[in-house]
């Protein structure tokens, strides 16, 4: 799994890439304090090569919350910022910091 950031000059916005190699699956998203933990709002669009992959526009100088969904299931990504623990979800949840 990979996380790209492209910080924007004109404006206070990082553009995030994610990247999910996940051959296998016939759905991923990426779900976050961003969209409101929402499945259905940033799904990914899968590659020839199997790798699931989507830009969200986020602003700057802030921290964010995410997982992956990976055909129904909540998955983090190991190059995260850091991890916060989610009493919610009795799990933790990878830290995008911008």
């Amino acid at each position: 799994m990979a996380i790209k950031k492209q910080y924007l000059k004109s404006k206070p916005v990082c553009k995030v890439t994610f990247s999910v190699p996940a051959e296998e699956a016939k759905c991923v998203a990426v779900v976050g304090s961003f969209n409101e933990w929402n499945t259905e709002a940033t799904e990914l669009k899968k590659l020839k090569n199997g790798t699931f992959k989507g830009t969200v526009d986020l602003e700057s100088d802030n921290s964010y919350e995410f997982r992956y969904v990976v055909d129904g299931t909540y998955v983090n990504d190991e190059q995260a910022d850091a991890y916060a623990w989610n009493d919610f979800a009795s799990a933790e949840n990878g830290v995008l910091n911008l």
